[in-house]
């Protein structure tokens, strides 16, 4: 088990969790996002930032440490989750889906949206976890990186499978086994979002963009191509292109996709790294093509035809948040049935059309139908068959690896 040390960060780890509050996903809420053309907050910095944060391990980091269930008297769950990322009913004061579970268990939720990037929140609970004591939550929601973290940190609980029928049959193929938590012991998805290739139609004037190769070498886009400044989505789209597999990359693939960046960089063709930011130079055609966060372009198609996606056939790149149960949580069991309520079709349906972002469930395309049939049929929000082969995720970095990686990733980016 990984020991919580109070490392420093180092400068390029810094500048990474500097891009990610400034214009990265960290940088704007979600809902708002979508109604402004500008979604996609996923706080996936990629910090290694969490081992860095000066508090020495002085309580217990072992697994799984719970406290007394009161799941059964308290009728009760704590759930705190990122800002913007639930449905709302018109007046903007209940969240339907809460009511239903609530309706269906008779146990209340308290939600708090009290999660605005990974980095901060880690902040707010670590002092609770490292020492051992109740963070007052029952569940939280992390992205990928961070969750993986915490796991490895063991201050998060182990699931009970029998809670858990509809999530354990409905969660996605492409979301079952990451590599930091084989077979879902310990969390299940929110929500996923995937990396994709932007393009405006109009700004490409007859070029045609299909692959990241596209992006760095046809000099006709010189100036008006677009990475993001997200290392793990840009470094990740361009290890594909290479023929590599993103979760299970070298250190000399990385310094070749590193290189291969860095030519691009070096005769213009990259005009800049961005964050959510490269919307504005997508829709004003600053932007030719650019990588790009599909919950972004959902609204960018719906408000322009002239903004239009592919998946390259090399594959493309998918990140995740996921829900899981720190430890000493009060009321385990509720929380649980919270999580598998989300993998039932029906509210799994009402939640992606509200905010939609990439469903994790099975079977909800039907339900989702009923409600908005243009986003059952968009593959950024249930992807098809085809469209989940393609997905990647980025390997679990180790706290060498990481500050390694940032620091190249730094300096190609200017960061």
């Amino acid at each position: 088990m990984e020991q919580y040390e109070p490392d420093r960060l180092s400068p390029a780890q810094v500048a990474a969790m500097r891009r990610s509050f400034r214009s990265g996903r960290a940088a704007m809420t979600r809902r708002s996002l979508l109604r402004a053309s500008a979604g996609g907050a996923f706080a996936v910095g990629g910090l290694g930032a969490l081992s860095a944060c000066g508090i020495p391990a002085a309580g217990n980091t072992q697994g799984g440490v719970s406290a007394e269930d009161h799941s059964a008297k308290e009728k009760t769950v704590n759930f705190s989750n990122w800002t913007e990322y639930i449905d709302v009913d018109e007046s903007e004061k209940h969240h339907p889906t809460l009511d239903q579970f609530k309706k269906q268990t008779g146990i209340s939720v308290k939600y708090t949206e009290d999660i605005n990037d990974n980095v901060e929140f880690f902040g707010k609970i670590k002092p609770q976890l490292a020492a051992g004591q109740d963070t007052g939550r029952d569940i939280i929601v992390l992205t990928d990186w961070l969750a993986a973290r915490l796991i490895r940190l063991g201050w998060v609980q182990k699931l009970d499978a029998s809670n858990l029928p509809h999530a354990y049959a409905n969660l996605s193929q492409q979301f079952r086994e990451p590599d930091w938590d084989p077979g879902r012991a310990y969390s299940y998805v929110w929500q996923g979002i995937s990396t994709v290739i932007a393009y405006n139609k109009k700004a490409l004037d007859g070029q045609e963009v299909k692959s990241i190769s596209d992006l760095l070498d046809n000099t006709k886009l010189k100036g008006r191509v677009g990475f993001l400044s997200e290392m793990r989505d840009s470094i990740g789209m361009t290890l594909l292109d290479m023929g590599k597999d993103p979760a299970h990359f070298t250190a000399d693939d990385y310094d070749a996709a590193i290189a291969r960046l860095q030519k691009a960089v070096d005769k213009g063709q990259i005009r800049r790294f961005t964050g959510n930011d490269y919307t504005s130079d997508l829709t004003s055609g600053d932007f030719a093509a650019c990588v790009a966060w599909a919950g972004d372009v959902v609204q960018l198609k719906a408000d322009s035809p002239d903004i239009d996606f592919i998946i390259p056939e090399s594959g493309y790149m998918t990140s995740t948040d996921n829900m899981l149960i720190p430890n000493k949580a009060r009321h385990k069991t509720n929380a649980e049935r919270l999580i598998d309520f989300y993998y039932q079709p029906k509210p799994a349906a009402e939640l992606a059309a509200y905010i939609n972002y990439v469903s994790p469930v099975d079977g909800v395309k039907p339900e989702l139908a009923k409600l908005d049939p243009d986003a059952a049929n968009n593959p950024l929000i249930i992807p098809d068959k085809a469209m989940a082969a393609k997905s990647h995720a980025f390997r679990s970095l180790s706290a060498k690896e990481e500050t390694a990686f940032e620091e190249k990733f730094a300096k190609l980016t200017g960061a």
